[in-house]
């Protein structure tokens, strides 16, 4: 006798990932249910990429303004009213919920269950308590900002990127503790708007050292405070005005009115019940899947921040897809779906941007590859040059036996922009000679690309336009 099933795909949460897996699976003619304890849309549209994007692009604005390099158009910037600025991020993220997710959802026919999801056993979630069988569950919830074992941090009042966004009045001096991406990226986003910025830990952990140490120097000219060591304590001075300090593993103190903690994301599984469902998670609490999204349990599926897949909405999306493709097809091999991550863009949005796709030269060494690398700083850009701003620089990296490219990494204005077609380069097998005979649009960034890719053959300077 058949088991009588509610749905056909039950998913636990409404971000990138579990709206790519609705959509595919409403496509196939499934029928789904996603279930979300909190507000409609993730992480992504609500606390994310979209309000901290527009947040930085105020930021950018004002910035722009007063570092304008042509005197003879001259900018001015006034005080900053943080209030109105995320009053009308507030508002952007109300009309992107509705148009990218409500409407998408009643578009597609599939219904958003408000509720807290938690599995009774293997096959079976409840939702606030009531049962619900589906022939598959997806568990697609996210991450949530981790919050490192520092002494004295918990003995404060402390921000997070989620917290810090929300707040109405600049603060007047801020130490960050964490120099990743979101510690990077909200660094320059207070120190934009008027706020004097300390970063504790190491800055870019990940970035070619020949970017990292070119955006020390960007941070340096910002009037940011960067201090490369491990924050061990945390404490307020006494009084109404004492300040935060925080103090370093060799002794050094920086002090700052408030303290923000960027130092990365754990998975977000508290109350789902996955050891009932026999779903195994790794030692930081990521929900193990295989190259399917399958986890553990064959009936259940997971994706994106949750999985341990990079922490990008594209990248949640694509395993959202793929887990949903697999999990409604009767077990087949080759499987219906896999997330590729070869030529894997990322970009950092601080200003200048620092982007990458595919291998970092010490990920192609240690994956075998006789490596060749080649470094073309930015006052060999005419785009850079015609903008009065050369901080930066573009790195190839390629095979040296094949000539294929492997990497591309740039600091620049614009960088975010170069990497699609690096992306395609890549994932196409294209060789730097390749790329240096290709078309490239003159005075764009882009022309990076064939620039950098010539040095492979020549490393005597280059004409401005040939």
């Amino acid at each position: 006798m058949g088991v009588d099933y509610d749905v056909d795909l039950a998913v636990i949460g409404s971000g990138g990932a579990a709206m790519s897996a609705a959509i595919a699976a409403s496509q196939a003619g499934k029928s789904v249910v996603l279930v979300e304890r909190g507000v409609l849309g993730g992480t992504c549209v609500n606390i994310g990429c979209v309000p901290s994007k527009t947040l930085l692009a105020a930021a950018g604005a004002r910035h722009a303004a007063l570092t304008n390099p042509f005197k003879g158009a001259p900018t001015s910037a006034a005080p900053v009213n943080l209030g109105d600025l995320v009053a009308q991020k507030d508002a952007l993220i109300e009309r992107l919920r509705d148009a990218k997710y409500a409407d998408v959802a009643a578009a597609y026919g599939f219904q958003v269950r408000p509720g807290q999801a938690s599995f009774l056993d293997g096959d079976t979630l409840a939702v606030d308590g009531q049962a619900l069988r589906a022939r598959a569950y997806l568990v697609a919830t996210g991450a949530t900002p981790a919050i490192p074992e520092v002494v004295g941090l918990d003995s404060v009042d402390r921000l997070t990127s989620t917290t810090a966004m929300q707040l109405t009045e600049l603060p007047e001096s801020l130490v960050v503790i964490g120099g990743g991406y979101v510690g990077m990226e909200q660094a320059q986003l207070f120190a934009h708007l008027g706020t004097r910025v300390s970063v504790v830990g190491r800055l870019a952990p990940h970035a070619e050292p020949e970017l990292a140490q070119r955006l020390r120097e960007v941070f340096t000219d910002d009037g940011i405070t960067v201090v490369e060591e491990r924050a061990t304590t945390v404490a307020r001075e006494p009084g109404p005005a004492g300040e935060v300090v925080v103090t370093t593993d060799s002794g050094e103190q920086v002090r700052g009115a408030q303290v923000l903690v960027a130092t990365g994301r754990l998975p977000r599984t508290d109350g789902l019940n996955l050891a009932a469902a026999g779903v195994d998670v790794d030692e930081r609490g990521f929900v193990v899947v295989d190259q399917t999204q399958r986890t553990s349990n064959p009936r259940v599926w997971a994706a994106g921040d949750v999985s341990g897949a990079p922490q990008y909405v594209y990248a949640a999306a694509a395993g959202g897809r793929a887990a949903a493709l697999n999990a409604l097809t009767e077990d087949r091999y080759p499987p219906a779906a896999r997330v590729d991550y070869a030529g894997f863009p990322a970009v950092v949005f601080t200003r200048p941007q620092l982007a990458s796709a595919g291998l970092t030269e010490d990920e192609a060494l240690t994956r075998g590859h006789a490596c060749d690398c080649r470094v073309l700083d930015l006052s060999d850009v005419p785009r850079a040059l015609v903008q009065h701003d050369t901080r930066g620089a573009v790195k190839l990296v390629a095979d040296a036996v094949s000539g294929k490219v492997l990497g591309v990494h740039a600091l620049a204005d614009g960088a975010g922009e170069i990497m699609l077609a690096a992306t395609y380069a890549i994932k196409s097998g294209m060789t730097v000679d390749d790329l240096a005979d290709t078309w490239a649009p003159y005075l764009t960034m882009s022309e990076s690309l064939r620039i950098v890719a010539g040095l492979f053959r020549n490393q005597k300077p280059t004409s401005c336009c040939a």
